[in-house]
């Protein structure tokens, strides 16, 4: 069994960038590997990082156990997909101790679904209470095409786990221009009726294969939220749940639908995130290259005081925003990495 170390005994000064923003949410991915190959998310041709590049469960226990003694009160696992990561169970049962004492608010994930159904009662036993599923159709075939190796039921059955657990379950959308224009609605419906939340998120220009090609995929949300307005009477809520979305509720039906808009209306003036890789690179800004390489640190000392000032300098050189613009017809800001090396 393996035994996870203890972080500080006393909680530091909140971490707070250059623009007087606090960050309290990490965004940790535990694999660069994947069972799908999204096309909007990594090429088909993926080259998977050596192990011994990948921190450990241990040393991703250290590393977060220092950013919640910072003050991080979110924490949300990602991947590539996290569970198919051997024996990732035990990262979240360490992770459970500081729900257990207070000092973390919320443990979450993101996940296709695709290994949910075999993890969901476990998941909810460490204290998760709800899940990010990826998800973009409900038809078989074009979830075969769009993963290009995925079957939508192995989904559809963890969904139905997640929520016999008792987790809620959140559903992300990427808008497809000629793709999702054709799910809007079945979605929505979908969800609608099996009560789960729905968010959908503009494609983002990352990517190998040349993230400039996305740009024919780009569908603004302001066109899909005009799509729903004129079937729906939307409100606008003002709620926030500490990530980019902006929501609108359907009055006809109750529904809570969630916009994120990084290219059509950034939304960094709030930003309260960092993202912290397989590799131990915390990317303060994922719309930027400028990262810190906290493996390094990590591997050199086990003093969590270096570990301490390596994120908080990070921190201090978050940038104010990111440059993603797509209005001019063109890719501007787009990255090169892959979202399965950054985390989604």
């Amino acid at each position: 069994m393996i035994e996870f170390p203890s972080a500080f005994a006393k909680p530091r000064p909140a971490l707070t960038d250059g623009f007087c923003r606090r960050i309290s949410y990490l965004r940790v991915s535990v694999t660069d590997r994947c069972d799908f190959r999204c096309t909007y998310c990594m090429s088909e041709r993926v080259r998977f990082l050596p192990r011994k590049d990948v921190l450990s469960l241990e040393e991703l226990d250290r590393l977060c156990s220092v950013f919640v003694a910072l003050g991080v009160t979110k924490l949300r696992v990602t991947g590539g997909e996290p569970l198919v990561r051997r024996d990732i169970l035990q990262f979240f049962r360490a992770m459970s101790r500081h729900l257990d004492s207070g000092a973390l608010g919320e443990l979450t994930l993101t996940t296709n679904g695709s290994q949910l159904a075999r993890h969901a009662a476990e998941l909810a036993a460490c204290g998760v209470r709800r899940v990010n599923v990826s998800l973009d159709t409900l038809d078989a075939a074009r979830f075969e095409g769009l993963t290009r190796r995925g079957r939508l039921a192995p989904v559809l059955e963890g969904i139905g786990a997640a929520r016999a657990a008792g987790l809620r379950v959140k559903i992300n959308t990427v808008a497809l221009k000629g793709f999702t224009e054709d799910e809007l609605f079945p979605l929505v419906e979908w969800c609608g009726a099996e009560g789960h939340d729905l968010t959908f998120i503009e494609i983002m220009p990352f990517g190998e294969d040349g993230p400039e090609g996305r740009i024919d995929r780009f569908w603004p949300l302001t066109d899909l939220r005009a799509r729903l307005a004129r079937r729906f009477t939307l409100q606008p809520l003002a709620q926030s749940t500490g990530g980019p979305a902006r929501y609108v509720r359907l009055a006809e039906t109750g529904q809570k639908i969630g916009l994120i808009t990084p290219l059509s209306h950034n939304f960094c003036e709030g930003c309260n995130r960092v993202r912290l890789t397989c590799t131990g690179e915390l990317y303060p800004c994922l719309g930027q290259d400028g990262t810190s390489d906290l493996r390094a640190v990590l591997r050199a000392t086990a003093d969590d005081r270096a570990l301490e000032q390596a994120i908080r300098a990070a921190i201090a050189r978050k940038p104010r925003g990111h440059d993603f613009d797509h209005s001019c017809g063109t890719a501007d800001g787009a990255m090169r990495r892959g979202m399965n090396h950054t985390g989604g």
